[in-house]
């Protein structure tokens, strides 16, 4: 192969790093001598073509089939389960968040993590994470509106990567490769339920592809899923109706106590993606993208027929609020690739947006009374994003006969954030009898919140790398940013390789990088009805969370947002051994400074100063995004795999994955608020969120087998300890646990094959919650947060056929 067509090859995922290449592979299929080539043409380097475990950083690549082949339905879970420091944990009665969970590497905050789609950059969800959830105050993209039935691989890259993509990518990247075959395809039917009975879903997809002109390729993804919900909600004990001249009522004794719905969200999803290319003329014309539209329903807290929330003459029972956001996805990019003399360019440009509508049913305004409406539009989130690119590549001779890649290209992104108020029935005060305002469950956005705002940035951005001698590599990058907003950074990074022999090797990487902050928490605010304990149990309260550019935030002294700044190390081991075996090795630390956080709350009764603030806002409490914290996160991945040819018992393919890390508090740096309530912005509930939430240690052991037409998959998966505290300071240690799979799969013909399997063989449960933190023994598991889940075990079949 020509370096013309090498570097044809290479930029065929847009700008990529210089600086890493792959890790040991998860996954192999029946095509592994050809996908062993393709795999490796990955996030990380236009050097040259190379082979898994080459590379200055560590990337996971994980296959579609091997996604599928887990039986896992939801992209993020499947993800979690093939690379452990990846953490994707169930939430529930969190607000939207039970619809878009949030999903991180190594630790660090959702937004952290850069997501790819061939190479070019994801929007993110217009959700901002509010409720008790790991990565409270930050938005992630929602890697579960892209279809496993598109996706060709994963790619994950567990380095810094900023000097190389821009904002966001500290902890690392994320690429999703879509399919980009010529010819046939599969379609693949799946059910399954939990052992307890609930949760049934069923889901239907797949995919096929097309010549297009002569040697183009057009191929399309879809799927339908559709997933009713699972309850894990304990009985109610509370007394439910008011007393009868003093006594029970009598419905007491009739009332139906599994009353709140603790469990996942039930849900149908619906998707269409593309990927596309054809030659036009010297060059390749190519375009992807897709739309997801997703509909779900979630509980809130059971308003019961005693409570002033509720309306006697519409639910003489109580009711449960029922959240039913609809969220939509779409994005579409396309570009060109040619040769310019010597030069490769890739120039392109992409559009994708997020909307969040907020929906209510089985709820009513109290406010209104007994006229009230049982269903609301609360309003819609939406965040557009707009991106360009001209990339330029090429080899030029260097020192001792080697060849220097040189990479640079320009970038433009436009992001715009919008807030569209609900109806007014969600958000008016009725003035009747006193009761709260508003549609319960999720307070409407008022037009008081409406907003819509947009900044863009440029970026400008130089990498070489060399292969200076057959045993040593190095590369470096820098990137300047400039943003409408705040203004400008620049990043870098350096990278080295040494191979001692055929078999070890040293890494290393050492960069900058930064994250500017997101268009959400630049401009996101609302008034939403929160649970608070203030020392007598759980309570309603009117829950402002106020943009850095609003009265409220202004009158208190709250700053403007700046971006959050890094500094990453990582080194590592790689050995191959001469028969197959692979090891990987790598540290890291990573330095954050300025990280923002969503602060805790400052109520009228902390001071006066607050009280005049809040005064005139219609909420009982306040809560900003400031840059508050500066964090040191260390850890440790460490990947092996290895094959056994078994002669007439087939073959064998181990995997062990593990990942550590561990993140402290350097310093708090709150903004000087009046009267001194700095500490009420990061307590003990947020300290204990950013650096204990997620498990310090996770890993995987999985063992697949190959028997002529069989093949067969056994996974334990080890989830290690967890903390999390409420707002009494009360700290609970969840204890680690392990979670065993297993899966078999068997081919009727060569087209046809049938699959079943059971997820959480043993049935294993996160550990429950202290009696304190139960809400009266409803709330048994950590609700917000469960790495997990807490469904229990879960079993399916599925068939596919091939054509």
């Amino acid at each position: 192969m020509n370096k013309n067509k090498v570097l044809l090859a290479m930029i065929g995922l847009g700008t990529l790093p210089l600086s890493a290449t792959v890790a040991p592979a998860f996954a192999q299929d029946e095509n592994s001598e050809v996908e062993a080539e393709e795999r490796i043409q990955v996030i990380g380097s236009r050097l040259e073509m190379r082979t898994a475990t080459d590379g200055t950083a560590p990337v996971d690549v994980i296959s579609g089939d091997e996604l599928a082949a887990s039986g896992i339905t939801e992209t993020a879970r499947a993800l979690q389960y093939a690379v452990p420091s990846f953490n994707f944990p169930t939430s529930s009665i969190t607000d939207g968040s039970d619809a878009v969970r949030p999903a991180s590497l190594r630790g660090l905050s959702p937004d952290h993590t850069l997501v790819l789609v061939n190479g070019k950059r994801r929007h993110m969800s217009a959700l901002v994470h509010l409720n008790g959830t790991t990565g409270r105050g930050s938005s992630n993209v929602d890697l579960n509106a892209i279809p496993i039935s598109a996706i060709k691989r994963i790619e994950v890259l567990r380095d810094g990567a900023a000097a190389l993509y821009g904002s966001d990518a500290i902890a690392g990247v994320i690429n999703i490769v879509l399919k980009d075959q010529r010819e046939g395809g599969s379609i693949t039917a799946n059910t399954g339920q939990t052992y307890e009975g609930d949760g049934e879903q069923y889901k239907v997809h797949g995919n096929v592809g097309f010549e297009f002109g002569t040697d183009g390729f057009f191929t399309v993804a879809a799927e339908y899923h559709h997933k009713n919900k699972t309850n894990r909600a304990g009985l109610d004990p509370r007394q439910q109706y008011p007393l009868v001249d003093g006594e029970l009522d009598p419905r007491e004794a009739t009332f139906d106590r599994l009353s709140h719905h603790v469990g996942d969200a039930e849900f149908e999803n619906k998707s269409v993606f593309f990927n596309s290319a054809v030659t036009v003329g010297e060059g390749e014309l190519y375009a992807f993208g897709g739309v997801s539209d997703r509909t779900s329903q979630s509980g809130a807290f059971y308003r019961r027929a005693l409570d002033s929330r509720n309306i006697p003459e519409i639910y003489p029972d109580g009711f449960l609020p029922l959240l039913s956001p609809e969220t939509q996805d779409s994005s579409f990019y396309a570009g060109y690739r040619f040769m310019l003399g010597e030069w490769s360019v890739d120039a392109s440009a992409g559009y994708g947006e997020s909307e969040f509508q907020y929906r209510l049913e089985n709820s009513l305004n109290a406010s209104i009374g007994p006229s009230s409406q049982t269903e609301f539009d609360a309003g819609t989130l939406s965040n557009d994003e707009v991106n360009a690119t001209v990339d330029f590549s090429r080899f030029i001779p260097f020192v001792n006969n080697s060849d220097l890649a040189v990479a640079f290209g320009v970038s433009y992104r436009e992001n715009t954030y919008a807030i569209g108020a609900g109806e007014e029935a969600s958000y008016i005060d009725g003035g009747y009898d006193g009761r709260a305002a508003g549609s319960q469950g999720f307070t409407g956005f008022k037009p008081e919140s409406e907003v819509d705002q947009s900044r863009d940035n440029t970026g400008i951005y130089l990498e070489v790398e060399n292969m200076l001698t057959p045993d040593f590599q190095w590369g470096a990058a820098v990137r300047y940013e400039d943003y409408s907003d705040f203004g400008s950074n620049t990043s870098w990074k350096v990278s080295g390789r040494y191979d001692f022999n055929d078999q070890w090797a040293l890494r290393a990487t050492a960069n900058t990088g930064f994250r500017a902050p997101s268009v959400q928490q630049l401009y996101f605010s609302n008034i939403s009805t929160l649970f608070v304990d203030r020392g007598d149990g759980l309570q309603p309260e009117q829950s402002g969370t106020f943009n850095n550019i609003s009265t409220v935030a202004q009158e208190l002294g709250i700053e403007g947002l700046d971006p959050e700044e890094s500094q990453s190390f990582s080194a590592g081991l790689v050995y191959n051994s001469y028969d197959g075996f692979t090891l990987t090795i790598d540290a890291f630390q990573i330095a954050i400074d300025d990280r923002i956080i969503l602060s805790g709350d400052v109520s009228p009764d902390d001071s006066p100063a607050v009280a005049a603030a809040l005064a005139a806002s219609g909420a009982d409490n306040a809560r900003f995004f400031v840059n508050a914290v500066d964090t040191t996160s260390r850890g440790v991945d460490v990947v092996a795999a290895q094959t056994y040819q078994l002669d007439e018992w087939g073959s064998l393919r181990a995997q062990l994955a593990y990942g550590y890390n561990k993140t402290e508090i350097d310093d708090v740096n709150l903004p000087a608020l009046l009267d001194g309530l700095e500490e009420n912005l990061f307590d003990g509930v947020e300290r204990t969120r950013m650096t204990r939430s997620v498990p310090r240690n996770s890993g995987s052991l999985s063992f697949t087998h190959d028997l002529g037409d069989l093949e067969t998959r056994v996974a334990f998966n080890y989830f290690g300890d967890y903390v999390l505290e409420n707002s009494q300071g009360v700290r609970t240690e969840f204890g680690a646990k392990w979670v065993a799979d297993i899966s078999a799969r068997y081919l009727l013909t060569d087209q046809l094959s049938v699959s079943a399997g059971v997820q959480n063989l043993f049935d294993e449960y996160p550990d429950k919650q202290r009696p304190e933190s139960q809400f009266n023994g409803i709330f048994m598991y950590p609700n917000t947060n469960a790495p997990f889940g807490f469904n229990g075990g879960y079993y399916y079949a599925e068939v596919t056929y091939r054509f």
